[in-house]
């Protein structure tokens, strides 16, 4: 059986448009995961982190 319709393209069909924007938030919260734990495993981070918890259990 032959299929006689011609090949449409339907630009207002938005199935999958969740699964995507879904997909670029996941990859963002990634990134920027990353971006976090470089910061936060740099020494002078580190110093000022742990100067700040001293401070707030010396009270």
């Amino acid at each position: 059986m032959k299929d006689t319709q011609p090949f449409r393209i339907d630009l207002f069909d938005d199935t999958g448009a969740n699964t995507a924007e879904y997909s670029i938030v996941t990859l963002a919260a990634v990134a920027f995961a990353g971006i976090l734990a470089a910061v936060l495993s740099s020494g002078t981070v580190q110093g000022l982190l742990e100067g700040l918890i001293e401070r707030a259990l010396s009270f």
